[in-house]
């Protein structure tokens, strides 16, 4: 498998041209610790947007590796506004922000617009989880200004789960490759995953761990997949399935968890528990 033109897949899928695009050897939860391992070190701040499971890992992740994990939190369901993200990021100065694109505990897909530029302003990395929503609601690394992006296999994407895409932007190589400590893990660090998978632009690659390879092939055939459908395509359908799915859910009397449509995340549809039911 020709490293250079799996990258092309997932900047593809991504859109970006960031060289620093690999896939890890994990689930999503691996990026995720990957993103938080390489670019902050201990004892700085980080920004955590909680409104469901997702940001509550990435808020432990943060404080296990000795990171002050600062918090912005709504309740399961609710979003935050670019104002009171732009609150946060002047109050607690963090050099990271992190926001979960498509909250698949809630069933929510969160606004995106404007927020990358806010980090840039305030000198903040934008780190986003897109696991549930890649490939099935719009999302643009370059365009929306995200500095870290990551997804996973099995979601959208329609591949067997074990591999996570993710992407770093040249601000987060330039902190992540200018550490006064080296992460906390080895298996995680970008100095040694960037040479293997070739993106270091040094002539040897040497061996670091061994890969899911299996798990590679099968990725890089979904993303040639994706390439072939169409990103747009792609969002069209699983917007045009969840609206069908929406559409029978409230024929049969229920009530839809996400009330405004466009903070539906179309990958998961989440259902309002009706009333005298645990």
């Amino acid at each position: 498998m020709h490293t250079e033109m799996f990258g092309k897949g997932v900047q593809y899928a991504f859109q970006t041209s960031n060289n620093m695009t690999l896939a890890m050897s994990g689930s999503g939860h691996t990026a995720m610790e990957c993103a938080v391992f390489n670019v902050v070190e201990p004892g700085e701040s980080v920004l955590v947007a909680i409104n469901g499971i997702w940001g509550e890992r990435v808020a432990e992740i943060a404080e296990r590796m000795g990171a002050k994990a600062q918090t912005l939190v709504k309740t399961p369901g609710g979003h935050f506004t670019n104002e009171e993200i732009e609150q946060a990021l002047a109050k607690h100065k963090p050099v990271l922000f992190f926001l979960t694109h498509g909250e698949s505990s809630a069933g929510l897909v969160h606004p995106i617009d404007g927020i990358g530029d806010m980090c840039r302003k305030y000198n903040c990395l934008f780190l986003v989880d897109s696991v549930a929503s890649l490939g099935a609601a719009p999302l643009l690394m370059d365009q929306q200004n995200i500095d870290i992006l990551y997804t996973g296999s099995q979601k959208a994407l329609n591949a067997p789960p074990g591999t996570a895409p993710i992407s770093f932007g040249e601000r987060a190589c330039h902190k992540m490759f200018n550490r006064k400590t080296k992460p906390v893990s080895y298996l995680l660090d970008m100095t040694h995953l960037s040479n293997y998978w070739g993106n270091d632009s040094k002539p040897d690659r040497i061996y670091h761990h061994t890969g899911p390879v299996s798990g590679f092939f099968a990725l890089r055939e979904s993303l040639a997949i994706l390439a072939e459908t169409g990103l747009e395509n792609s969002w069209r359908h699983h917007n045009e399935v969840a609206e069908y799915l929406w559409k029978g859910l409230e024929d049969l009397g229920l009530n839809l968890f996400i009330k405004d449509r466009d903070l539906r995340l179309p990958s998961v549809t989440t259902i309002a528990i009706p009333e005298g039911y645990n």
